[in-house]
């Protein structure tokens, strides 16, 4: 006697294991286009450490809208993955420019916090609001849409809070591990 998946059983566990190379392979190519811009390997990682808050907070508001987690779902998350980036590029790029200026790690962090807060969070509360009325629909030609709206909309309120609050501390973590690296191995770098 055997067991095996058949039918929609079968169809999905193909279709996520199609999304999840999809996922890979856009989280690789998304490194890669920020790596190159900015001559750094760990500056994309820093910038992508918001993605799997992104997926915390799309997982949320599943929780709180009471929407099944479906393919649909995974969708709105790979989409996610892409949004929520963009948010951690304008602060660290803000960061990198003042820092060009003179200012210290933690100074250049404030402000550019300072600086590009209004940006960040107008963007973010735009995109969930846009997506609110399909979130509230109750037509029933609108419920497969919501799962993945409910992806995007809270994945991105999430991942917003994380990128004004945790990021800069992450910039500056990252900083202070890179100048303990270059003072153990006597490495003199203008920084």
């Amino acid at each position: 006697i055997s067991i095996s998946q058949s039918g929609e059983a079968e169809q999905r566990a193909k279709s996520m294991k199609s999304l999840l190379i999809g996922f890979v392979f856009s989280i690789v190519f998304i490194y890669v286009l920020i790596a190159i811009p900015l001559k750094s390997y760990a500056k994309p990682l820093i910038i992508m450490s918001v993605i799997p808050f992104g997926i915390i907070g799309a997982l949320l508001g599943h929780y709180i809208m009471d929407i099944p987690v479906s393919i649909l779902s995974v969708f709105g998350i790979l989409a996610l993955s892409g949004v929520v980036v963009n948010d951690s590029l304008v602060l660290i790029c803000r960061v990198d420019d003042l820092r060009k200026e003179g200012m210290t790690a933690l100074n250049a962090c404030r402000r550019a916090g300072a600086d590009r807060f209004r940006a960040i969070l107008l963007t973010s509360l735009t995109t969930f609001f846009g997506l609110a009325p399909l979130l509230l629909e109750k037509e029933v030609q609108a419920q497969f849409l919501k799962p993945m709206a409910a992806s995007l909309a809270f994945g991105i309120l999430f991942a917003t809070l994380i990128t004004l609050i945790l990021l800069p501390a992450l910039y500056l973590i990252a900083k202070e591990i890179k100048d303990t690296i270059r003072n153990l191995y006597g490495i003199r770098h203008a920084d």
